[in-house]
């Protein structure tokens, strides 16, 4: 059981119900072939739009690559199923300035991804020099567009749980103070640092916030012996850093805004000796956080972080559609999804919901 278990305090009578406009994901790993097919419905049964990640191999670079990407997607959906994909460019030290204006003044991409090389799953090819990708940036910052940060730092002497507060330091600030007018969104923050620069960075500025970050801290990792699929990259951090997140994401701010991270791998590679990173949220994201705000007495704030500040960030039109959740018995959803790639275990957060999605 986590820590938060059975702290709940209202200051108001317990709510039963929350109807929501339907939920948007702005930070969703898919990946491609059999694993799309495996959990893409897992998205969809929820969520109406989502920013989809690059980081294919190989990665999406260009326009013409987004667009196919898009088109395998779409033809995954299974019958009877609404969801539109937000395509994003994965940037490079060669990427074109001029296909990137084209695919967004076509409608086709909404973001361009920053990975620092080697930050995180498949970011090998990520930016080592950003003096190489001015051009880029400058373009972007000219027609709108925004850049999706993966926010950490790589440099082997800097500690893992340090890497998201020097990289705010040393790249982030120097770099908006660079481009002024550049749209970014700082990816999964997961700490009280990422919170506070977010707060005062202006209206050129948001964050987005997963779910199992407001849920697990490092404890949870490593105590009683290794959870790999607690996982992720940007790590969980210390206690302080999870509460600072909480306070954010439960306060209704428009900066911050719900991107999932949720990252499939097959169990294989989680449980391995050199695991990979990514908690898979998709399944029991809307449930786990009915529970978390729920304990913080802020439903009423839910739908601000799941539908209406990220679409209002990235200029898109609210969702007409609702979903309701309702509070009753312990909800139950699988351990896994089985996926002809192989099986992906479904984050577990170590205490009982009452929360349930209403078909």
């Amino acid at each position: 059981m986590l820590e938060s278990e059975g702290q709940l305090r209202y200051a108001q009578p317990m709510m039963q119900s929350l109807t929501l406009r339907r939920p948007d994901d702005w930070h969703l790993h898919l990946r491609d072939g059999a694993m799309l097919q495996g959990v893409l419905p897992e998205t969809a049964r929820h969520f109406a739009r989502a920013i989809i990640m690059p980081n294919l191999v190989p990665p999406v670079v260009t326009g013409d690559q987004a667009a196919a990407y898009r088109d395998r997607i779409l033809a995954a959906l299974p019958d009877g199923m609404a969801f539109e994909p937000l395509m994003t460019l994965y940037l490079t030290e060669t990427t074109d300035p001029a296909d990137v204006a084209a695919a967004h003044a076509s409608g086709l991409i909404k973001a361009v991804k920053l990975y620092p090389a080697g930050a995180t799953t498949n970011s090998h090819g990520g930016v080592r020099d950003l003096s190489t990708v001015t051009a880029v940036l400058e373009k972007m910052a000219e027609i709108g567009l925004p850049l999706c940060v993966h926010g950490e730092v790589t440099t082997p002497e800097v500690d893992i749980f340090d890497r998201e507060a020097v990289f705010i330091d040393t790249v982030l600030d120097p770099l908006r103070r660079r481009i002024p007018g550049l749209r970014v969104v700082m990816e999964h923050i997961t700490t009280e640092e990422g919170v506070a620069y977010a707060r005062a960075g202006g209206d050129d500025l948001g964050a987005t916030i997963t779910t199992h970050h407001l849920i697990i801290n490092r404890n949870h990792i490593l105590v009683g012996g290794i959870k790999p699929h607690y996982y992720c990259l940007p790590v969980a951090k210390r206690e302080k850093h999870r509460l600072a997140l909480r306070a954010a994401a439960t306060s209704g701010e428009g900066r911050f805004f719900l991107g999932t991270d949720s990252a499939p791998h097959v169990d294989a590679l989680k449980e391995h000796a050199c695991g990979c990173a990514g908690c898979f949220t998709a399944t029991n994201t809307l449930q786990l956080l009915a529970h978390v705000f729920d304990e913080e007495n802020a439903l009423d704030r839910l739908e601000a972080f799941t539908s209406l500040n990220g679409p209002r960030f990235y200029g898109l039109p609210l969702n007409e559609d609702r979903i309701t959740l309702t509070k009753g018995t312990t909800a139950q959803w699988p351990a896994k999804i089985f996926t002809e790639a192989g099986p992906v275990t479904v984050f577990d957060p170590g205490f009982p919901v009452q929360w349930h999605v209403e078909a």
